[in-house]
């Protein structure tokens, strides 16, 4: 575990916001320590002149207030310095440096899926969604999605009832539930599993933080399944965003009625499914071919 000193110079380089927060988790990691890049930062070492007094006290100030009002909350912040940092996130190129959890992420939620789709969902996928999460967590996986109405709360209510853990990853604020309608479900998961943003806990939705949002959910999960989606879904989008983590999708079979389907349904690391056992034996197939390689 990281200092609370080292946790706060990165609270305090991430509020300077100097940089794109992909950089600050380069630069953290790079130097082991968020107090030596805050200094650099503040000392005009970062590629850009400094304006700032070079005394980082007030900054570290500020920012240990902030950690300690998150903490009174009850709400978690890891560092990419912290061991317990979600190790399947650690390994991908746009990592957040810090993520804030609600309740509390497990060793076993390496082993997770992701499983995610539109949020106007027909009959027959929320039955999708609800069956393939069920029987991943029947066969010893942790659900992940993204709290959204539609197919997600099908995923995660299913998890939940199976008996399950089952992890959110939100597009707001720890503070803030969006949908409203989910403040329930949202409470639940934190009390039986973990809800877990990247963003500032007072953080409102934004058309920018969704994206982010896949993009925290697809490094979290060994693999997505989409289940229903549009053309500009964002379920298509971390489709996307898991092919450039190296980390399976798949298609529930009905989507390739769309041509977006069809199309990514040819990429490598493409699976097209129709059972939900598909996703857990492709899964370990390939965790197997990995242990061989290493």
């Amino acid at each position: 575990m990281s200092s609370a000193r080292e946790r706060a110079a990165l609270i305090a380089l991430l509020q300077l916001g100097r940089r794109p927060h992909r950089e600050y988790a380069e630069a953290v990691e790079r130097a082991g320590s968020a107090v030596t890049v805050l200094q650099d930062e503040l000392a005009g070492n970062g590629g850009q002149a400094s304006l700032l007094p070079e005394d980082p006290t007030p900054l570290l100030d500020r920012a240990a207030a902030d950690v300690d009002a998150w903490h009174r909350d009850g709400l978690q912040l890891l560092t990419v310095l912290d061991d317990a940092y979600p190790e399947n996130l650690r390994t991908v190129h746009d990592r957040p440096p810090v993520v804030f959890v609600s309740g509390s992420l497990t060793p076993e939620d390496a082993r997770s899926i992701a499983i995610i789709g539109s949020r106007r969902a027909s009959a027959a996928g929320l039955a999708a969604a609800a069956h393939i999460a069920d029987t991943l967590v029947r066969a010893g996986y942790v659900v992940i999605s993204g709290l959204a109405a539609g197919i997600d709360t099908a995923a995660h209510e299913a998890a939940l009832h199976g008996g399950g853990r089952s992890v959110a990853v939100i597009g707001t604020g720890l503070r803030h539930s969006y949908p409203p309608q989910n403040a329930a479900l949202q409470r639940r998961i934190a009390a039986e599993g973990a809800v877990v943003s990247q963003f500032w806990p007072d953080a409102p939705p934004t058309r920018k933080s969704f994206p982010l949002r896949n993009a925290v959910m697809s490094g979290l999960a060994l693999g997505t399944v989409v289940v229903e989606a549009s053309l500009r879904s964002g379920a298509r989008v971390q489709a996307r965003l898991a092919l450039a983590h190296g980390r399976p999708v798949f298609l529930w079979r009905t989507l390739l009625d769309q041509p977006w389907a069809r199309e990514l349904a040819q990429r490598p690391g493409v699976y097209v499914i129709d059972e939900a056992a598909q996703v857990r034996q492709a899964v370990e197939r390939l965790n197997a071919l990995d242990a061989l390689v290493e």
